[in-house]
């Protein structure tokens, strides 16, 4: 039990604000037809967060210090500042989707922000990376929330089945849409989280195959849950009223909730949502801290005492209150989380090339890549890659 950790986190923080708004969008506007991209993903999570946990439990190293010996502090930097813009786009988008959910009840957004920045800030700073690791988890459990929506929704089996093999990939409106999500999917920040966390926890190479069924479990829990979203916006929106607008979280519970009941429906729904924002915003949050304290090479555990670390809390600090503090901007939220996937989507060559590289050279010969697998990651790699960046631009124009 415990290995059983940081693969669970890094996917429920997977199924953030961004990709919970791009999957409802996905549904309204294409019904099912994106349906089938979520269970394709599973297997390119899987073989992505396999390799970190590969180069966390053998090296016990962090992501950006690992690159910054294998390729050198430039290339490090480069990653890093990479890292960093992935994270304050999903931040934002983190802060926005907590700010929309009071909203629907009626609670400002400041209030709402301020609250989730106070308990996230206080949470880390006196807690050890365990107890951090187990509220995140008890969070994301609230994700189960959208299989509720998704059953209530009444979607159509026969109509599901048929538009599934329905691809438009000439329209670039749809391409603009799978590029997001894939982008929202296997995103900069988890790959980097997931190593990090394996080091902050101090688990090695014994883990290994506990670790893989953690990375696993936690891809298909992500997937599941995202499909479930693009099901219900599919059967309660795709269906009936495509061109409909979901411009901010409110549209989107209320074309949810109709068959739960306002109240319950409501409730549900934020609660779900919240669950996956909280989780994500802290993950995005310790990421920075940790790629800055690994670039630079201070102190960056969650082991230790602020007054010990002060850089990391600093830096954890100063990003989670400057995302906290954009959220006023008024910029749709709907447009935010599609874009910052998009933009994730065109960074999977430098991600992924980093990543495959690693595993290469950096690894002990036990665990290296090599081989016939060696060949099917890259292939993987070069297709997952080549497709974001080639929707994420056709369909930007």
């Amino acid at each position: 039990m415990l290995a059983i950790g940081p693969g669970l986190v890094a996917q429920f923080a997977n199924t953030d604000a961004g990709s919970i708004i791009t999957a409802a969008q996905s549904g309204a506007r294409w019904g099912y037809r994106l349906l089938l991209l979520q269970l394709l993903i599973i297997p390119i999570l899987f073989v992505v967060q396999e390799l970190t946990v590969r180069l966390g439990l053998s090296t016990g190293i962090g992501y950006a210090e690992l690159i910054r010996r294998r390729f050198g502090r430039f290339a490090a930097s480069v990653s890093t500042a990479i890292l960093i813009v992935s994270c304050f786009g999903a931040l934002v988008t983190q802060m926005s989707g907590l700010a929309g959910a009071g909203q629907v009840f009626g609670i400002p957004s400041w209030q709402t922000v301020a609250g989730a920045m106070a308990m996230i800030f206080v949470m880390v700073c006196t807690g050890s990376y365990r107890s951090v690791e187990r509220v995140a988890i008890c969070l994301g459990l609230f994700e189960f929330g959208f299989l509720v929506v998704a059953w209530t929704s009444g979607p159509d089996p026969n109509e599901m089945l048929a538009q599934m093999r329905e691809v438009p990939l000439a329209d670039p409106a749809y391409l603009y849409l799978l590029a997001a999500n894939l982008g929202t999917s296997v995103m900069p920040w988890t790959v980097a989280y997931q190593q990090s966390a394996i080091v902050d926890k101090g688990l090695t190479r014994e883990y290994l195959g506990a670790e893989r069924v953690d990375t696993f479990v936690g891809a298909v829990i992500c997937q599941v849950i995202t499909a479930a979203i693009v099901i219900a916006a599919a059967a309660a929106i795709g269906q009936t009223s495509p061109d409909l607008g979901l411009e901010n979280v409110a549209q989107i519970a209320d074309a949810f909730v109709p068959t739960m009941g306002d109240t319950v429906g409501r409730l549900v729904f934020a609660a779900a949502l919240c669950g996956g924002a909280l989780v994500a915003t802290v993950v995005v949050c310790l990421t920075t801290a940790w790629s800055v304290g690994e670039l630079t090479g201070v102190r960056h555990s969650l082991e230790h005492h602020p007054s010990d670390a002060p850089w990391f809390y600093l830096a954890f600090g100063l990003i989670l209150f400057a995302g906290g503090g954009l959220v006023m901007s008024g910029i749709s939220l709907v447009r935010l989380a599609i874009a910052v996937g998009v933009v994730n989507a065109l960074l999977l060559p430098v991600v992924l090339g980093f990543l495959y590289s690693l595993a290469r050279r950096a690894l002990p010969e036990a665990d290296r890549l090599k081989g016939r697998y060696g060949m099917v990651v890259a292939a993987l790699f070069l297709v997952t890659a080549g497709l974001g960046v080639f929707a994420g631009i056709w369909g930007s124009l």
